[in-house]
């Protein structure tokens, strides 16, 4: 005896997905530099150095006198020996005023107003050591610099992004199906 019997035959569905990546595109452009700079200024100042000689006393040890200084200097020894042979006479005056005190005045005049001193001999140096006279002023030199900074300018440039964004599509790529049938219906 058969058993009347119900078949079932199902098809499951399929689904069927198509993608599509989304893609990004970077590229960065390098930024923008500039650099100036500025010449630096620079001044200078220069005084110059000063050299004095003074050789007057040279010239004077060569007697070499300026008009000036030689009638002072003379008209200086003239006063002197003036004084000088004043009170020779003075002195002598009055030794022949104590003639009484059995002196020999005349004799002794006579042989001082006779001879006159001998010169001594020496050595001298015309002119004399450190006779000339020097000094100095140095130069002096004033440098101003005037230094600028240096003028940087920059610029960043953004980076370029392309963006296409991706795809997902879904569909049926078999529909599900049942399908029943009885067998075995006859008794």
């Amino acid at each position: 005896m058969e058993i009347p019997q119900i078949r079932m035959h199902s098809q499951q569905a399929k689904i069927q997905i198509q993608t599509e990546p989304a893609q990004l595109h970077i590229s960065q452009p390098p930024g923008d530099l500039t650099i100036r700079q500025p010449n630096a200024e620079i001044s200078m100042h220069t005084r110059q150095g000063k050299l004095t000689i003074d050789q007057s006393q040279a010239w004077e040890d060569m007697n070499l006198l300026s008009a000036k200084k030689s009638i002072a200097r003379n008209a200086q020894a003239g006063e002197q020996a003036a004084m000088q042979g004043i009170a020779r006479r003075a002195r002598q005056g009055n030794a022949f005023m104590r003639i009484e005190n059995r002196t020999d005045p005349i004799k002794t005049q006579a042989i001082e107003n006779a001879f006159s001193e001998q010169k001594r001999l020496g050595l001298a140096f015309i002119p004399s050591t450190f006779a000339v006279k020097t000094s100095y002023e140095p130069a002096e030199l004033d440098i101003q610099v005037q230094t600028h900074q240096p003028i940087i300018e920059g610029r960043v440039n953004s980076p370029i992004m392309q963006y296409t964004p991706g795809s997902i599509e879904t569909s049926l790529a078999q529909r599900p199906e049942l399908t029943i049938e009885v067998v075995n219906t006859k008794i």
